[in-house]
């Protein structure tokens, strides 16, 4: 080409080439942006929690990221029962439950709205309960609310009275945008508390309102008739297992030996902080009454042992024998009256043999998961060395009055590897190692 001749190249302005780097930068950040958010989705598919059916499955650490971004359940009745539990409080008749509820119900009330659920006391029972000598009533905090049932309503009923009530008190909650509820008592809601599964149904119900609703529930439970020289376990509470196996925290309230008015709180069952008040240092209290105030006085920490009635050991017996004509199981005798097994069935074989207890009311025997009545000729008299594992009848000493079985270390060990525990269930190795004594574990 010429080197006169002009180019037939279109020429490009310097203001084209500003525009055409600038829109290049443009569609390089709409890419990196999407490229980006490609990424996040991405991200958050594998962050987000899978379903199964009604199972939800989220990474561990995720899931302890989502909990820390919310507070720390606040204490209740600290450190007894904390926000979001159900816990429960228990005790006997007439040892002052409703007193203790009542009271942390006004306290938590001088912060923000409580409902107590009260199906105990009528309207003039609760008036002169807060009322002094001279007539002066107590001044509750304005955001605590008293709800009982209205009985001109109970004929009209068109499902089970029990889930009217449940329903009621959902309705009463939100219509009050109450978040913390007292129910005293709970055999308004299960009139068979003793019965675990109905027990464990009711706390089911409750669980799925605090799921809903976010509610702090307290419920009021009784306990049988217990012995007072026994600590208070979870034994002690009506339809315990399951009922137990359903809340969050739990606690009762004893009746002391020291003095009439002199009750302690006990932690039974903990899971939002340490067990601190448990049978080494319950808290002691007494109850009187503050003006018109009927309360609990706090006085002072202290072992549990101090309050429980000396053993008696007639008295005990017959608690033993009381136990067994009711047909608990001597796992069950023991457990409540804290004797040992081999103890409780000695107590009622003697019984048996001086006419005290009849044939047909020895106890039971439960043994892995097994109930059993074994007459007298099945669980009597095989001699110590037949039921000793080398057959020397060295291993093991008979128990004589006031002295306790003795099995060394080594001969548990071996009894613990040659029987298999499940061949326990057969009948003629039954036979062979049950008599006046259940085998040591």
């Amino acid at each position: 080409m010429d080197k006169n001749s002009k180019s037939t190249l279109p020429s490009t302005s310097s203001s084209e080439r500003a525009e055409g780097k600038e829109k290049s930068k443009i569609n390089r950040e709409s890419i990196l942006k999407s490229l980006e958010s490609l990424l996040q989705d991405e991200q958050a598919g594998r962050d987000a929690p899978l379903n199964a059916g009604m199972l939800e499955i989220v990474d561990a650490n995720k899931a302890m990221e989502r909990a820390s971004m919310c507070q720390n359940p606040k204490p209740l009745f600290d450190p007894f029962w904390y926000e979001g539990e159900i816990g429960c409080l228990f005790a006997d008749s007439n040892v002052g439950k409703s007193i203790l509820a009542m009271q942390i119900a006004a306290d938590i009330a001088k912060e923000q709205r409580v409902l107590y659920f009260d199906f105990e006391l009528s309207e003039k029972q609760f008036q002169l309960r807060y009322t002094d000598e001279s007539g002066k009533l107590y001044r509750f905090p304005d955001k605590l609310f008293r709800v009982t049932i209205n009985p001109d309503l109970l004929g009209a009923l068109s499902v089970p009275f029990e889930e009217a009530v449940m329903g009621s008190i959902e309705k009463a909650a939100i219509s009050t945008e109450s978040k913390v509820l007292v129910i005293d008592n709970i055999s308004i809601l299960c009139m068979q508390t003793e019965k675990g599964e109905d027990a464990a149904a009711l706390v089911r119900r409750l669980r799925e309102l605090r799921a809903r609703h976010g509610f702090s529930i307290l419920i009021i439970a009784h306990t049988p008739k217990r012995n007072m020289c026994n600590p208070i376990t979870q034994n002690d509470l009506a339809g315990s297992k399951k009922l137990f196996n359903f809340i969050d925290s739990c606690f009762a309230v004893g009746k002391s030996v020291v003095g009439s008015n002199i009750r302690y709180v006990k932690q039974i069952k903990v899971r939002n902080s340490e067990e601190r008040h448990g049978t080494d240092n319950v808290q002691v209290y007494s109850i009187d009454k503050i003006g018109p105030l009927l309360c609990f006085i706090y006085l002072e920490n202290s072992p549990e042992s101090m309050h429980l009635r000396a053993t008696d050991k007639d008295e005990l017996d017959g608690e033993v024998l009381r136990l067994s004509s009711e047909g608990k199981s001597m796992r069950e005798i023991a457990s409540m009256t804290g004797k040992s097994k081999s103890s409780v069935h000695r107590i009622i074989q003697d019984a048996a043999r001086k006419g005290g207890v009849p044939s047909g009311q020895m106890g039971h025997v439960r043994q892995m998961g097994q109930e059993e009545s074994f007459p007298p000729s099945q669980v009597s008299q095989p001699s110590l060395a037949s039921r000793c594992p080398d057959g020397t009848g060295t291993k093991w000493k008979e128990e004589t009055e006031g002295e306790k079985s003795a099995l060394p270390t080594t001969a548990e060990q071996d009894y613990e590897m040659k029987i298999d525990l499940d061949e326990l269930r057969n009948d003629s190795l039954r036979k062979k190692f049950f008599s006046d004594e259940e085998p040591p574990f």
